[in-house]
């Protein structure tokens, strides 16, 4: 298996050129500033034995950052010089303080539940007309979308407005466990009640983020519903499951913190980032992580002959996407602007940019490619075995698409980075929080992060 590039964010970021008014340029220049969560993106420089060869001989290689070549590609298509002031952040939450500071962005790539709240307080601009036309060569985004991403975007609004027009996605996948095989019982696995077994204290951790715990704590709570055949099997079991882990009433917040106040005292930390070390390390033997974040758990323990595994437990689990938005305050009625910012989308849903930015990140990204197979080869090149078993992805490339891989993906990379329809069939879109939830939200979290229970 190819390993994918994890360096440092070096260079590119230009923290200091958030503000209005910052990066001097003359008439010939669109200055577009963006931001972007930190580490997520290709930085370009790769070694030479980090080439990518397709079946179809097609070689892939990122020799610059793709922001640079992206300037290159936007001046030689449209003839106009574009110079992009590129700037990176923690979190949602650090995004939305440093624009509601003042910072001043065009182009920003938030979670879904944030550009929700973008567009409930008039923030985003739309997406125009011409960005959504197929028959344009050049939008490679609309062209290259994954017919399966598209439903679940068309399909989230907020006041009767769908995110499609808002957000376009950028990358996607699921919340679970990483787990050593090794360490843990089979039967322990099923469920995210694991995270309060007593057999493993202190040797599990937890996302040091609300809404990430507040669903695992959702899924606990309600354990034996969401178990059970009659849920299961009803017709209505996607909008029950929605609202069920969507909910946000006073009674069901006082549980859930009853919930993560046990986890916390049964966790090794509560991590954002480390975990994925602590897991590689043998510290924890079980971590709550992002489906990207576990394949690069997974990649790192392989060199060190440790196999770790994956899964989303059976109640369920959250289904997140982040995506490219357009400020108002920084775009607004600029043609040109608009043009470039949309022009960049499409330049990075290129399919050899895609592989790209999946082969540097390791996240999933949510352009299957269209009429162009090239990140299905990438995806046999990355996980392809002659004799191995049959794993399906029709769900997301269309007609009858699947890998031929090891075995033992269906448990490990594979399986993150392209869950199973059974799983994606459990898995929820988490809803913003409006003022009022938001609030008794903050203050659960508060009590648990702040203090101490019998540690």
């Amino acid at each position: 298996m190819k390993l994918r590039k994890i360096v440092l964010a070096l260079g590119l970021a230009v923290i200091g050129c958030a503000t209005a008014g910052c990066g001097e340029s003359d008439d010939s220049e669109i200055v577009l500033r963006v931001a972007n969560c930190e580490e997520y993106i290709d930085e370009g420089d790769w070694e030479d034995d980090e080439l990518i060869e397709l079946a179809d001989g097609t070689g892939i290689i990122g020799e610059n950052p793709l922001i640079e070549d992206f300037e290159d590609w936007y001046l030689e298509t449209y003839g106009k010089k574009v110079r992009v002031e590129y700037s990176t952040y923690g979190t949602n939450e650090d995004l939305y303080n440093q624009l509601t500071l003042g910072s001043v962005f065009d182009l920003v790539c938030p979670s879904e539940y944030m550009i929700l709240k973008m567009m409930d307080e008039d923030m985003l601009c739309e997406y125009s007309s011409g960005f959504y036309d197929e028959a344009d060569e050049n939008n490679y985004y609309v062209r290259g979308l994954s017919p399966y991403i598209r439903d679940v975007l068309e399909n989230l609004t907020n006041d009767g407005e769908s995110i499609y027009n808002y957000g376009a996605g950028y990358m996607w996948g699921t919340m679970g466990i990483v787990y050593n095989p090794g360490e843990i019982e089979a039967d322990d696995l099923r469920h995210w009640s694991l995270l309060l077994d007593g057999d493993y204290r202190k040797r599990i951790t937890m996302k040091d983020g609300v809404r990430d715990s507040y669903i695992v704590g959702l899924c606990i709570l309600n354990e034996e519903l969401l178990m059970s055949d009659e849920f299961t099997s009803s017709a209505s079991y996607r909008d029950d499951i929605t609202a069920l882990l969507n909910d946000t009433g006073e009674e069901t917040v006082a549980a859930v913190e009853e919930i993560l106040t046990a986890m916390k005292e049964n966790a090794y930390a509560l991590e954002t980032d480390s975990g994925k070390a602590d897991m590689v390390s043998g510290k924890v033997v079980a971590n709550m992580q992002w489906s990207g974040d576990a394949v690069y758990s997974m990649d790192q323990a392989e060199e060190d002959d440790c196999l770790l595994e994956f899964l989303v437990p059976e109640e369920g689990s959250n289904l997140w996407f982040d995506g490219w938005a357009m400020l108002k305050a920084g775009v607004g009625d600029n043609a040109e602007k608009r043009q470039a910012a949309e022009a960049f989308v499409n330049f990075i849903s290129r399919p050899d940019n895609v592989i790209r930015n999946m082969y540097y990140i390791g996240y999933t990204s949510v352009i299957s490619g269209g009429d162009d197979d090239s990140i299905l080869q990438y995806l046999d090149y990355t996980y392809g075995e002659e004799d191995g078993v049959r794993y399906d992805v029709s769900y997301f490339f269309g007609d009858d698409t699947f890998v031929t891989a090891s075995e033992d993906q269906l448990k490990r990379q594979l399986y993150a980075a392209y869950p199973s329809e059974d799983v994606l069939r459990r898995c929820v879109v988490m809803d913003y929080f409006d003022a009022e939830e938001n609030e008794r939200i903050s203050e659960m979290w508060t009590n648990i992060r702040c203090f101490s229970f019998g540690l």
